[in-house]
C-alpha cells in the first residue's frame, strides 16, 4: 500500500515535470520565431545603405509625421477614454454590456473595413461635406490619418483604463465623499492619481498602435508621398516600387519603437494591477 502511494505521487511529479516543460517549450519556440523574423528583417541590408535610407528627407518626413499624428491621436483616445472607462467601471445602468461590446467592436472589426466607413462618413455624406466647406478636411490628408488612428485605437485605453479604475478599492472613492468631496472632486483627486500608471499604459501603448496603424489610414488618407506617408505608408509603397533599403529603414524604425513601447507598457501595467 505505501508503494503504491509512493509511485502515485512519483507519477503525479513526472506528468507536472513534463507538463512544464511542455508548455515552456512551446513559449519558448513562440519567442525564438519572433526573435528570428526581427533579425531577418533589421539585418538583410547593410549598415551604409541602412543609414543612408533613415537619413533620406522621405523618411525623415514619414518618422515626422508618423510621430506628431500618433501624439494627437493618443491624447484624442486619453480624453475621450479616461472619463468613458471610469463610467463604464463605476457605474450600473441598463445597457451597460451592449455599450461595452460597441466600444471594444473596433478591435475585432479589419483596419480596412473601418477605413471604408470612415471614407464614406467623410467623403461621401453631407456631415462630411459639410465639414469641408468649413475648412475641415479628413480625405487624403493628415487630419484623416489622426482620425483613422483614433477611431482604430480607442479601445486599448478603454480597455487598459477600465481595468485599472476596477482594480482600485472603491473605499477610498467613498471616505472622500465622507470627507466632502464630489463626484467629480473624487475622479480628479483620488481616481486619476491612483491610476496614473494605468493612463502611462494606456498612452504608451496607443501611441505605439497609432505609430503602426496602416489600413483605415490608407483608406481615409491614401498613400502619397511626402504628404500622407507615415512610416507604415513608406514601407508599403517602398516594397511596391522594389526599395528593400527603404523599406527595411521604416520596418526597423518601427520595429525598434515597438520593442520600446512594449517594455514601458509592461512595466507600467504590472504596476498598475498591484492596486
Amino acid at each position: 500500500m505505501l508503494n503504491r502511494i509512493k509511485n502515485s505521487g512519483f507519477l503525479k511529479r513526472l506528468w507536472e515535470t513534463k507538463f512544464k516543460i511542455f508548455t515552456l517549450s512551446i513559449a519558448l519556440f513562440l519567442a525564438f520565431f519572433v526573435v528570428a523574423l526581427l533579425y531577418c528583417v533589421v539585418t538583410h541590408t547593410t549598415l551604409d545603405a541602412m543609414w543612408e535610407s533613415i537619413t533620406s528627407a522621405e523618411i525623415l518626413f514619414a518618422i515626422r509625421l508618423s510621430l506628431i499624428t500618433a501624439l494627437i491621436s493618443t491624447m484624442l483616445c486619453l480624453i475621450v477614454a479616461i472619463p468613458a472607462a471610469y463610467a463604464l467601471a463605476r457605474y450600473n445602468f441598463w445597457g451597460k454590456s451592449l455599450i461595452n461590446t460597441i466600444l471594444d467592436m473596433p478591435l475585432a472589426l479589419p483596419p480596412l473595413v473601418a477605413g471604408v466607413g470612415l471614407l464614406i462618413i467623410f467623403g461621401a455624406t453631407a456631415f462630411g461635406d459639410a465639414l469641408a466647406e468649413a475648412g475641415i478636411k479628413f480625405v487624403f490628408t493628415p487630419a484623416g490619418i489622426v482620425i483613422a488612428q483614433f477611431f482604430v485605437n480607442l479601445p486599448f485605453p478603454l480597455r487598459v483604463m477600465r481595468s485599472s479604475f476596477e482594480s482600485i478599492n472603491p473605499r477610498y472613492e467613498n471616505v472622500a465623499q465622507t470627507l466632502g468631496c464630489t463626484n467629480e472632486q473624487v475622479f480628479w483627486r483620488v481616481a486619476l492619481p491612483m491610476s496614473k500608471n494605468g493612463i502611462i499604459a494606456s498612452a504608451v501603448i496607443t501611441w505605439c498602435r497609432g505609430i503602426g496603424e496602416f489600413g483605415a489610414a490608407l483608406m481615409i488618407a491614401g498613400a502619397t508621398r511626402m504628404i500622407t506617408e507615415t512610416l507604415p505608408i513608406s514601407l508599403y509603397l517602398n516594397m511596391s516600387c522594389g526599395d528593400l533599403h527603404m523599406a527595411i529603414a521604416a520596418a526597423t524604425i518601427l520595429i525598434i519603437i515597438s520593442v520600446v513601447s512594449i517594455f514601458i507598457f509592461e512595466y507600467f501595467s504590472r504596476s498598475a494591477s498591484m492596486f
